[in-house]
């Protein structure tokens, strides 16, 4: 973020449990492009105008006018172009949603907060009417008194996840129940243990199934194997150790679970066309 003083006017105290800023607004101040890193908190981002185009894990997403985009905590993203758009964007922690006003029980309805749900949502023109309001209503309370006036912010905010919500259509809604079943705890386990957990077995074991059985309903699901989810998640690992810290290329290898340095930088050209080295390069020089 650049410049700090600038920042400051838009950002207030607390701001790593809840922010929320105007698209437009926060853009400027960003510099680009922005290397993979990953999410302590959930990120909403709502289009009045315009488009906004962001990896999110291993997917590439592009959203316009009426549609939001929901970066789940623990996720890994990234963007590199400045788009031209406006809307809103709210950065919020898990307490913002269950304080006061709210309960354990609207993070599982909320789907869309998953690492395995889906990010891209698109609102028809009156929920996104509801929306604008909702989210115009916030920013007025935070920028007025940042959290300072929390009951009012999570009220609203909660109201607006809700309206959300109801629109909301997950990724394999037509799918079979039991394979999204498998797929979906797959998913989460995956963000959790990439680093340590690289086989397919691994991952059958802690879900009760079979190798096969795990293949059968990851490929059916997604059309990837759980042995590509594995790879992506190991070089989406390694994306943000070399963005984010100064170790060599054996020790992020040694810290993503490869102690092959040859094969980590085999792995990584595979999924990314070019070496760890090369890329740590395009990082610097961007």
């Amino acid at each position: 973020m650049q410049p700090e003083q600038k920042l400051d006017t838009i950002l207030k105290s607390d701001f790593g449990k809840f922010f929320i800023v105007k698209v437009e607004d926060l853009i400027r101040l960003i510099k680009l492009p922005v290397p993979p890193i990953r999410s302590t908190t959930h990120t909403f981002i709502y289009l009045t105008d315009g488009e906004a185009i962001m990896t999110i894990g291993s997917e590439t997403y592009t959203i316009v006018k009426h549609e939001c985009l929901v970066v789940p905590a623990g996720q890994v993203y990234s963007f590199s172009s400045l788009d031209e758009n406006h809307g809103y964007l709210c950065n919020f922690h898990n307490d913002i949603i269950i304080g006061k006003f709210g309960k354990n029980e609207l993070l599982k309805d909320f789907e869309f907060l998953r690492v395995w749900g889906n990010p891209r949502i698109r609102l028809d023109k009156q929920t996104s009417k509801f929306v604008r309001r909702l989210l115009k209503r916030i920013l007025l309370a935070y920028s007025e008194t940042g959290l300072t006036n929390l009951d009012i912010i999570q009220s609203y905010f909660i109201a607006l996840l809700c309206e959300v919500n109801r629109v909301y259509t997950p990724i394999s809604a037509s799918m079979q129940t039991n394979a999204v079943t498998i797929t979906n705890r797959f998913k989460e386990l995956l963000v959790e243990h990439a680093k340590t957990k690289q086989r397919v077995t691994d991952y059958a074991s802690e879900l009760n199934i079979t190798p096969n059985h795990l293949n059968k309903a990851v490929r059916t699901i997604t059309g990837k194997s759980p042995t590509k989810w594995i790879d992506e998640a190991i070089v989406l690992e390694a994306k943000v150790l070399l963005y984010q810290s100064r170790l060599s290329i054996s020790e992020i290898a040694s810290e993503v679970g490869l102690f092959d340095p040859s094969y980590f930088s085999r792995l990584f050209k595979k999924y990314e066309g070019v070496t760890p080295i090369t890329f740590r390069k395009m990082i610097e020089t961007s």
